[in-house]
């Protein structure tokens, strides 16, 4: 059971890192867009990317689970606990960095009833980057980075997580 339920996590890992990384990558891209073309090309990610970051909360608790399975003293707990501890940083790093400015390169994107109640939780205030106190450079950085911290972290799940199947 504990070799399945580590596969599982491992495979869980795997389907966040994707597209975590996949953001990275788009970056050197990215930074050379104005405010209008980016604002636009953030528009694209959704609902395509959320759905794939659904799949991180399942990951997490699956990797709890194996981890839970896994005796203290065994040589893969240390690397089951780090894969766990990514995949709760990557969240982490979603809510805290991420999330609080995706509201504002979603303004008046016409989304259903969840994903605009879901969006708009914590979300900053519209008026940020349009004269406001940050500017939407700050906003693109802050959400730049975050996916870059969360693409390494999750780089780490999958690194400890496959390792400890070995």
């Amino acid at each position: 059971m504990t070799e399945v339920m580590g596969v599982l996590a491992a495979l869980l890992a795997c389907a966040v890192m994707a597209p975590a990384v996949a953001h990275v990558l788009e970056l050197p891209g990215k930074l050379r867009l104005s405010r209008a073309d980016y604002s636009m090309v953030q528009r694209i990610y959704y609902p395509g990317f959320t759905i794939a970051g659904a799949g991180e909360f399942p990951g997490i608790i699956v990797a709890a689970v194996a981890l839970a399975l896994t005796g203290t003293g065994g040589p893969d707990f240390p690397l089951r606990a780090t894969g766990l501890v990514a995949l709760a940083g990557m969240q982490a790093v979603y809510w805290l960095r991420v999330h609080p400015v995706n509201g504002f390169w979603l303004e008046g994107e016409d989304l259903d009833r969840f994903s605009a109640g879901f969006f708009s939780f914590g979300a900053r205030r519209r008026e940020a980057g349009r004269g406001g106190s940050v500017e939407w450079t700050d906003l693109r950085a802050r959400w730049e980075s975050g996916h870059a911290i969360r693409a390494a972290l999750s780089v780490v799940a999958v690194t400890t997580l496959i390792v400890a199947l070995a």
